[in-house]
């Protein structure tokens, strides 16, 4: 009988799998859990792994270096409970062999439900209403709103949320653009888009959506040169990483008044009192909640659920991570 091991502290995983998950783990095998809270200690995870042929992980768990794997002779499957796989994955890791998964596609779910959402509203200026509504206006401001139909909407990045953005959008009569360098014109159209460069994308669209992975290529992508390209009234919505825009710059730009941000992220998190995304009014500032958030973490335990019922039946992963090539992924 295959030996799953539940890594994350107990505060972690109980929010990611219920105890209907639990049990569906364990009619796949002998389940191992992790019954403290906290982030578990690289002795902690050495011997929950010992004799474990699968290891599920999640926030808060170390990497996996050569003292972590020594003893775990048997382990040949790692699903990643959460986003990027950089915090766990080491040489060692790849050396063996051992295969690793992420739930990023079930992640990015709830980013792009996020982003459609901040699109709607912000393009509908549904913010600024409400707040003239409770000053005891009505209806001013009508004249700016917008509706999601014929417009031009630029995503910046095809990963697992780009792409479910791109899918939702599909549910409007509007014009997609993307930008991603590893996107082939090809495989753009078949999502239903058209690839472009950064410079066009920005210039075309109404509404920009940013996607793409924080690496050391995207940080400070967005700064002074490429917003003094942005369409006026435009809006612009982040929910990737707060390192790929240069905040300073791009307050200076707000504050001419020429477009919105809607900003789930940010470079501090969170910002400080004084940040000018706090005050500026052009700016949704949200906390970080465009991933998954309460219920919405258990959309992550079903989703490695899965990937361990398809790695045990020797059926294609769905989330599997190239570890070859995670200097360009989120």
């Amino acid at each position: 009988m295959n030996r799953i091991a539940l890594l994350p502290g107990a505060n972690v995983w109980g929010e990611i799998f219920t105890e209907k998950h639990l049990n569906r783990l364990r009619q796949m095998g002998e389940l191992v859990i992790n019954t403290n809270p906290g982030n578990p200690s690289k002795e902690g995870i050495a011997e929950l792994i010992r004799d474990a042929d699968i290891a599920i992980t999640s926030w808060g768990c170390t990497s996996f270096d050569a003292n972590v794997l020594r003893d775990a002779k048997r382990l040949k499957f790692v699903t990643h409970a959460a986003g990027t796989v950089k915090g766990i994955v080491t040489p060692e890791l790849i050396e063996r062999g051992i295969r690793v998964s992420s739930a990023n596609d079930a992640l990015g779910v709830g980013v792009a439900e996020t982003a459609l959402g901040l699109t709607i509203t912000a393009i509908k200026r549904m913010w600024e209403l409400a707040a003239g509504t409770r000053d005891g206006k009505w209806g001013e401001g009508w004249g700016r709103v917008r509706e999601l139909f014929d417009v031009t909407v630029g995503v910046v990045g095809a990963g697992k949320a780009g792409r479910h953005y791109i899918r939702l959008l599909k549910q409007f009569e509007v014009d997609v653009l993307l930008y991603d360098p590893i996107v082939s014109p090809e495989e753009a159209a078949s999502l239903g888009c058209r690839k472009v460069e950064l410079e066009e994308l920005l210039k075309e669209s109404e509404v920009i959506s940013i996607h793409a992975p924080s690496i050391p290529e995207t940080d400070d992508m967005f700064n002074a040169s490429t917003f003094a390209l942005m369409r006026d009234d435009a809006i612009l919505i982040n929910t990737a990483r707060g390192s790929l825009i240069n905040e300073e710059h791009l307050a200076a730009e707000l504050a001419k008044g020429r477009f919105i941000a809607c900003i789930d992220v940010t470079k501090q998190e969170p910002p400080t009192l004084n940040h000018p995304f706090r005050s500026l009014p052009n700016v949704i500032l949200i906390p970080h909640i465009a991933g998954a958030v309460n219920n919405g973490k258990q959309r992550l335990g079903r989703y490695s659920i899965e990937e361990i019922r398809r790695f045990l039946a020797n059926e294609t992963l769905d989330g599997e991570v190239n570890l070859q090539n995670l200097h360009v992924i989120a």
